[in-house]
């Protein structure tokens, strides 16, 4: 093979990038429904650990967490706003 061949380097370098779309499929994994509420919830309050985060981020199905996400955000709302409307209606009395 001559030094100056690109071939080689291509097939290397094709072979390393199969490689890790391997690995990353293998990382990729599936997350049942408490999983996503819970990390949703823990990543709402910012106290979710970096083990977690990995692992939400490699999970297959990031649409859950969106979903999730969005849900989660509504319910805090509508919580806030019955709060909110609970205490002005104890204030008039």
């Amino acid at each position: 093979m001559n030094e100056h061949d690109p071939k080689p380097d291509l097939a290397e370098e094709a072979a390393k990038l199969e490689q890790e779309i391997r690995d990353d499929k293998q990382e990729m994994q599936e997350v049942g429904a408490f999983t996503v509420l819970g990390s949703v919830f823990r990543a709402w309050f910012g106290v979710q650990t970096e083990e977690n985060r990995k692992r939400d981020f490699n999970a297959s199905n990031p649409g859950a967490f969106i979903v999730a996400g969005v849900i989660f955000a509504v319910v805090m709302i509508v919580g806030v706003i019955i709060a909110v409307n609970l205490a002005l209606s104890g204030a008039g009395r």
